[in-house]
């Protein structure tokens, strides 16, 4: 029972500062059409739309955009840094396998290079001894006997 009390003393209390905010000339002057009318349609159509219909609930949708303006932002940089530092990481991120890539190819390209050099320095010694060996085999003076 006196928690029902204390809640509406709440709400009358609540009523009455509505009323005197509604009464409030300051407050009328921006609740007024001409000015509240601008001042939505730079922002959202909707409340320029409510604003004669229901102006307080188009004065409330103005304040929660105002208001929401600070965390959206906040949050749209958090998620534009973000977005900056992984295409940063994965620009590292290919720099690092290129460079791992680039490590790789030049290994493969020593090793061909080593053997080929390996390859030609057998080719040129057979080149040269082969034929050294044969004039060798062929210039000495046959033994062959012959008889009839």
């Amino acid at each position: 029972m006196r928690y029902s009390r204390l809640i509406q003393q709440l709400w009358e209390r609540w009523l009455s500062l509505l009323s005197r905010l509604q009464g409030d000339p300051k407050v009328s002057q921006l609740l007024s059409p001409v000015l509240f009318c601008y001042l939505c349609i730079l922002t959202f159509p909707l409340v320029a739309s409510l604003s004669d219909q229901r102006p307080f609930l188009a004065f409330t949708l103005l304040l929660f955009s105002a208001m929401a303006v600070l965390p959206v932002g906040i949050f749209l940089m958090f998620a534009l840094t973000t977005f900056v530092i992984s295409a940063v990481g994965f620009v590292f991120f290919e720099v690092f396998l290129f460079f791992i890539g680039g490590l790789t190819l030049l290994s493969v390209l020593a090793g061909i290079a080593l053997f080929s050099l390996l390859v030609s320095v057998i080719v040129n010694a057979l080149f040269v001894s082969i034929p050294n060996l044969l004039k060798q085999y062929y210039s000495q003076p046959s033994t062959v006997v012959h008889t009839h």
